[in-house]
């Protein structure tokens, strides 16, 4: 592990000391590692998109907009390659909060992600993507069928 020491004023130290407690750190260097970390992967997402990702999309939407909750689950069926679980949960008599996982080439996810939420009657979406990189390949069972494992970039 590297080490580096960093200089603040007292002012920031103390307010950063806040937003540790706030947050539940037990200390400064985890604190820290997960500032670099959003940095790095909000630097690669704004970034062409490329790769594998895995990705969390999630929206709220008014099952009562006409065919609304036909149309999202027939742009979950039409990209079921991508679509791994959809959760949907009752916020009220109208509105329902639907989450769901993707997997898939990044460009794909994106597109797939910004055309759901595109959809009239969608609100308050959101996208969020973490990266993947190939971590081994190998076969299953007596069809020898090979398919590739991927891991969160580090």
């Amino acid at each position: 592990m590297d080490r580096f020491t960093i200089s603040l004023d007292e002012s920031l130290a103390s307010q950063f000391d806040r937003l540790i407690a706030e947050r539940g750190y037990s200390n400064r260097s985890e604190a820290v590692r997960d500032l670099i970390r959003g940095a790095i992967e909000g630097d690669r997402q704004r970034a062409a998109p490329t790769g594998y990702c895995v990705a969390n999309l999630s929206y709220v939407y008014n099952h009562h907009e006409r065919e609304l909750a036909e149309r999202l689950t027939g742009l979950q069926h039409d990209h079921h390659d991508l679509t791994v679980a959809a959760m949907h949960a009752h916020l009220d008599h109208e509105n329902c909060l639907e989450s769901v996982v993707l997997r898939g080439e990044t460009a794909a996810v994106r597109r797939f992600a910004e055309s759901l939420m595109a959809e009239r009657g969608v609100r308050h979406g959101a996208l969020n993507v973490v990266a993947l990189e190939p971590e081994h390949a190998h076969t299953h069972g007596s069809q020898g069928s090979k398919h590739k494992h991927y891991r969160p970039l580090r």
